[in-house]
């Protein structure tokens, strides 16, 4: 074990490609990331899913998102499916240590959490983001409680700064200890909102306040990078340390100002939807010296690289290749392939093939970047055979996917390791409310009163009777189901007071509506009513009410859970935004 490198994944949420200094940004300044630039091996075609789910499950997993189901951000999409081994795993199972700080977004509840996926050493919040639902409730990225091992635990600081400080904390107490470790960073910067203390704002000023503001959390980013580094050289670390620097989609608010040329951003399945960086840097592992490769690489090709160049035990079959090859030998090359990027509802076609400079995007457009970066000009009608490959390709890759790639993944209820069970309105397999501002003023992402509803997927672990709680609020809001909240005020007020912008730019939208605070207002909640197998209830609500509660038989198996808040003629209000299931006895 001397010899084995310790591991550090960096994964930054909603930083394109296109918004380091390095890669020619005008506005934005990086000097640490600019730094790690040089000192590396680069991927500059390594491609990702252009959401943020499915690029974590294929990084841990090593397979396409379609085979491991972690293919969303939500709608009962977002699980890496059971029984599959996770990157974490495979280095617990070889004597490393492993943590994991900031961002999973692979499931919140058993067996999906990092508890359960090899991750020793957890601190991170649930879902997608600061501030979504399932998080904690008013937390605003500032002095916020995170899960610590399970746990929820109150922090002190900038959500950026706090990962990454206890990161370095625990990679010290492993030092100190002598054994290696595996660091899993993926903060939840510097995804929207996008608050941020005010002071990394003023070189960004004269900019739009949303493109000011996550300029200020690309900046602290890059200072935090800056402390990671000086505290790799002082404990005598850096040499062995293997680091990954990766983002994990394409850009968002920026693309508009700079994106390196490409065309489409976070989301779309164009080139600037799915590249983005990748650095390696091992001073002590005898890799080729720092600079380019070219070849397309994805991000499945993480796993075995990492076995490979750990000489870890226990891998499997996947959907990646190895990339040591290529990053200890300049004259290397990759053996002739294509990539698949895909996400989202299983469909087929919502797909980008990727072969050398071709692209094929739902098997009718074709480009191909080594004259036309920009993705301006479809010339599948010029090259029908390349045409051809790429879709003989697909059809093969989509067919091997099997009969199980729509299956979900139901979220397990009665189950000891975890009893109760919360669970919230992101997961609801139908339409969604994403943020805690969404709840507090029943309102849809472009600020319109919305009546919303949806049913949860649940795994029925074990035979027995159970409780469950409908509610308005979570557990920690401690308010009744028809009472009011009075509005949060965040830590950063940049977004107090300033008008949303026009409806049909929806990413702005989407920033302002999980940025703007927003009066809990009360609801006419006159009964709530349980659906879930044969059972079908309902029940009256009264004024003093935290919760509805519904008691049951349940088999083990698969089912799902509807739930409905009616006002007092019958008018159906919306669906309990947050629901405990807890199997007694």
């Amino acid at each position: 074990m001397a010899n084995r490198p310790n591991v550090i994944i960096i994964l930054s949420d909603d930083q394109g490609y296109g918004d380091f200094s390095c890669h020619g940004n005008p506005v934005v300044r990086t000097p640490n990331f600019d730094r790690l630039y040089g000192e590396s091996i680069r991927f500059e075609d390594f491609h990702v899913t252009p959401m943020c789910t499915p690029t974590r499950g294929q990084i841990m997993s090593g397979l396409d998102s379609l085979r491991n189901g972690a293919t969303s951000v939500c709608g009962g999409r977002s699980f890496l499916r059971r029984g599959i081994p996770t990157m974490a795993d495979i280095f617990l199972a070889n004597g490393y240590r492993t943590g994991l700080f900031g961002k999973w977004h692979l499931g919140e509840s058993y067996p999906f959490r990092p508890e359960y996926r090899g991750f020793e050493e957890t601190l991170y919040f649930p879902s997608a983001t600061i501030t979504c639902a399932p998080d904690h409730w008013n937390n605003d990225y500032f002095d916020d409680t995170y899960r610590h091992n399970g746990i929820p635990q109150a922090y002190t600081g900038y959500c950026t700064d706090v990962f990454f400080a206890e990161a370095m904390q625990w990679m010290q107490h492993c030092q100190a200890e002598g054994q290696p470790f595996f660091t899993y960073l993926a903060t939840g910067a510097d995804h929207m909102p996008y608050y941020v203390p005010d002071h990394y704002r003023d070189p960004y000023r004269h900019l739009d306040l949303d493109l000011a503001s996550f300029f200020g959390m690309v900046a602290n980013y890059d200072e935090n990078m800056g402390k990671l580094e000086d505290f790799l050289e002082q404990r005598g670390l850096r040499e062995n340390t293997l680091v990954i620097f990766m983002t994990d989609n394409g850009a968002v608010v920026s693309a508009d100002l700079y994106n390196a040329g490409m065309r489409g951003g976070k989301c779309s399945l164009y080139h600037g939807g799915h590249r983005v960086p990748c650095f390696v840097r091992w001073p002590a592992g005898q890799l080729r010296a720092p600079g380019a490769i070219e070849q397309p690489a994805q991000c499945q090709d993480l796993l075995p690289t990492l076995i490979d160049l750990c000489a870890l035990e226990g891998g499997g079959k996947y959907d990646g290749v190895s990339l040591a090859g290529v990053l200890r030998d300049e004259q290397a090359l990759l053996a002739d392939r294509m990539l698949v990027v895909q996400y989202g509802e299983p469909s087929a076609w919502q797909s980008t093939v990727i072969w050398g400079s071709w692209q094929l995007l739902w098997g009718v457009e074709l480009y191909n970047l080594a004259d036309d970066p920009g993705q301006q000009r479809n010339i599948a009608e010029q090259h029908p055979d390349i045409v051809q490959q790429m879709r003989r390709h697909y059809e093969q890759w989509w067919e091997g996917l099997g009969e199980n790639v729509s299956a979900w993944e139901g979220i397990s209820v009665g189950n000891d390791a975890e009893n109760p069970v919360r669970l919230s309105s992101i997961d609801w397999r139908g339409p969604i409310f994403w943020y805690q501002t969404q709840i507090r003023g029943l309102k849809d992402a472009n600020g319109e009163p919305s009546c919303i509803n949806g049913p949860w997927n649940l795994q029925v672990e074990r035979d027995g009777d159970y409780e469950i709680a409908l509610r308005r609020w979570p557990t920690e809001a401690d308010a009744p189901i028809t009472g009011s909240l009075p509005t949060f005020i965040p830590t950063d007020t940049a977004f107090m007071n300033t008008p949303m912008p026009p409806a049909e730019n929806p990413q702005r939208c989407w920033i302002w509506t999980s940025a703007t605070p927003e009066y809990g207002k009360a609801l006419p909640i006159n009964s709530a009513r349980c659906r879930i197998g044969e059972f079908d209830q309902s029940i009256p609500v009264a004024a003093a009410d935290k919760a509805a509660l519904f008691h049951m038989p349940l088999q083990a198996g698969t089912t799902t859970l509807q739930t409905w808040f009616y006002d007092k003629d019958g008018k159906e209000i919306s669906g309990a935004f947050y629901v405990d299931v807890r199997r007694m006895g």
